[in-house]
């Protein structure tokens, strides 16, 4: 009976060992991204166990076994460690070869600015664990060569050392001689300058093609202060002024203008123009307008008129519609003091007369045909006198004129005896009449 009894205790033995075992948690059962493995391959129940993050990744786990599971009692999931920002390089920039943060693992690479170049060895930055990597590049402006010249050329700008961006501009000592080149180089972004430094030589010009017109007695080179002759095709005009040879070329650049005309009003008092919409007529061309009712063609008391674009380019009259108006009256005998402005269609104006004139209207109106009444003023005059049993001496006329004077004797048996002198008055009535009586 003793053996049996010592089977059975081992028994027991195995069974408490293997149920201890079924209890423990694993080191391969924590699964979590970026962990550091924990420092034993197992763990018994109730046992806990700090988890951290590999380099360069921020967090941790706290876990707890708990009957052969891990639980996770506090903890922060790992991310990558950010980095703060690398840093502006001086006439240069930088970006990012992947995303959009700065955090651990994401490079930088630098570029410098046109007309800029790198000095430093490295153009690029890396985020590590400990921040950034490597310093922040270096650009240096580009370099132009030095500039040499001859004497005839005065320089001014850097002719020792230009960098990106400078510009070195030429002129030749003498007036009589112009650049023969660029009169300006720049110093580029590879480090050359954008041409070679140049020479003078002799104002000279050639003549140029014209389009639409060509000059006369060509010449292969003019020389300093020449003048160009040239002549336009029909329908082209010269630009004003005479080309002279000069140190920049021609003072006038040559050039012949397709003749046109320019219709300059064409809302104000209009009312139809023929054909609608266009402004630019070439020569020979021509446009038709109708003024509205209280307008006229410019100059002329037409309501209606065709105008012709003219080979000078000039229109054959004035294709401007104008307010009807009426001026100051003048020689009508009008006392100007009462006209002192140009009246409009319609408008009236009280007036009054020259001396020996008399009104024939209370107003004077504007209309198309001018002042009405017409005329303003009447002269004042004397009909000839009916006197009976006399005779005008000098014969008789239909009327007098004021203050004018006239004789007459009467007829033989008749008194007076003596001539009588009658006078026209300002009213228009005769002064001094004495009937001849017998």
């Amino acid at each position: 009976m003793r053996v049996p009894v010592k089977l059975l205790g081992f028994g027991f033995w195995l069974f408490f060992l293997n149920c201890a075992r079924c209890q423990e948690c694993l080191r391969e059962n924590i699964e979590y991204e970026n962990t550091e493995p924990v420092e034993k391959a197992s763990y018994a129940n109730g046992e806990t166990v700090k988890v951290n993050c590999v380099t360069g990744y921020t967090g941790f786990y706290k876990l707890k076994c708990e009957k052969g599971e891990w639980k996770k009692t506090i903890g922060r999931p790992c991310a990558k460690k950010k980095c703060s920002h690398p840093g502006d390089a001086p006439n240069g920039d930088f970006e990012l070869t992947e995303g959009t943060e700065f955090v651990f693992g994401v490079t930088v690479v630098y570029k410098c600015n046109k007309g800029y170049e790198m000095t430093s060895s490295i153009n690029h930055r890396s985020c590590r664990a400990q921040g950034w990597d490597n310093a922040v590049p270096v650009c240096e402006v580009v370099k132009c060569p030095p500039i040499l010249t001859d004497e005839e050329v005065t320089v001014s700008g850097n002719t020792t050392e230009g960098s990106y961006g400078d510009a070195i501009r030429f002129e030749c000592v003498s007036s009589d001689k112009m650049i023969d080149g660029s009169s300006e180089i720049h110093c580029d972004e590879t480090g050359k300058w954008s041409d070679v430094a140049p020479k003078c030589k002799d104002i000279t010009c050639t003549a140029p093609v014209i389009p639409n017109g060509y000059v006369v007695d060509s010449q292969p080179e003019y020389k300093k202060d020449a003048l160009l002759k040239y002549k336009c095709n029909e329908m082209f005009m010269p630009r004003e002024g005479i080309p002279r040879c000069a140190k920049f070329g021609w003072t006038v650049k040559p050039e012949c203008d397709e003749v046109n005309c320019v219709l300059k009003s064409t809302t104000f008092g209009v009312k139809i123009i023929i054909p609608h919409g266009k402004t630019i007529f070439r020569a020979t061309e021509s446009v038709e307008i109708t003024c509205s009712e209280k307008h006229w063609l410019f100059g002329t008391k037409e309501t209606k008129e065709t105008f012709t674009c003219q080979d000078n380019g000039e229109w054959d009259n004035e294709p401007v519609c104008a307010e009807i108006t009426c001026e100051v009256p003048r020689d009508q005998h009008v006392y100007r003091l009462y006209f002192w402005r140009t009246m409009k269609l319609g408008e009236k104006q009280s007036y009054s007369c020259d001396y020996g004139y008399r009104q024939t209207a209370a107003e004077a109106t504007c209309t198309r045909d001018g002042w009405t009444p017409k005329p303003l003023c009447t002269e004042i005059v004397c009909a000839a006198p009916n006197i009976p049993n006399a005779e005008i001496e000098g014969g008789q006329r239909s009327n007098y004129r004021i203050n004018s004077s006239i004789q007459y004797k009467c007829h033989s048996g008749f008194e007076p005896e003596e001539p009588v002198q009658i006078t026209c008055e300002s009213q228009g009535q005769w002064r001094g009449i004495q009937q001849c009586s017998s």
